[in-house]
């Protein structure tokens, strides 16, 4: 059963506007129109779940779009979801690293932080690398 714009907001939770502008990405096409009002065929639902999915893995829209076949069907590439779930598992490491550096700075039996020798490298590193954008090396103990 077709839904308006404003029935598949309510039942996705994402504002119309939102949904205009994936339209306009070309990421979901509309069947028409109900007077003013946009109409969706009812899988929408799926494909604008695997959107969601697509962004929560941090692929960008033209990543996502670049996932579908001309006629709407997923045609997702298993070397390219490899490759995010190796992005995502660096990234994984590199936060952990981090907060295991935090939580040590935090326990440090140091009077200042800035004589805690692992928090004097956290804060060197954060200088010198982009947040999250590249590897936090480790900090040569176990667990950093």
């Amino acid at each position: 059963m077709p839904l308006d714009i404003a029935a598949l907001s309510k039942k996705t939770g994402l504002p119309a506007s939102a949904l205009r502008f994936y339209e306009e990405k070309g990421l979901i096409e509309s069947i028409g129109r109900k007077g003013m009002r946009r109409v969706f065929d009812d899988d929408i639902v799926e494909r604008l779940s695997l959107i969601a999915l697509g962004r929560q893995a941090g692929f960008s829209l033209d990543d996502i779009r670049s996932m579908f076949r001309p006629d709407g069907s997923p045609d997702i590439d298993r070397g390219r979801l490899k490759a995010r779930a190796d992005e995502l598992d660096r990234k994984i490491r590199d936060l952990t690293a981090l907060r295991d550096g935090l939580r040590h700075a935090a326990d440090c039996p140091a009077p200042s932080h800035l004589e805690c020798p692992v928090f004097r490298r956290l804060v060197r590193r954060a200088g010198t690398t982009r947040a999250l954008g590249r590897t936090i090396p480790s900090f040569g103990r176990p667990g950093f």
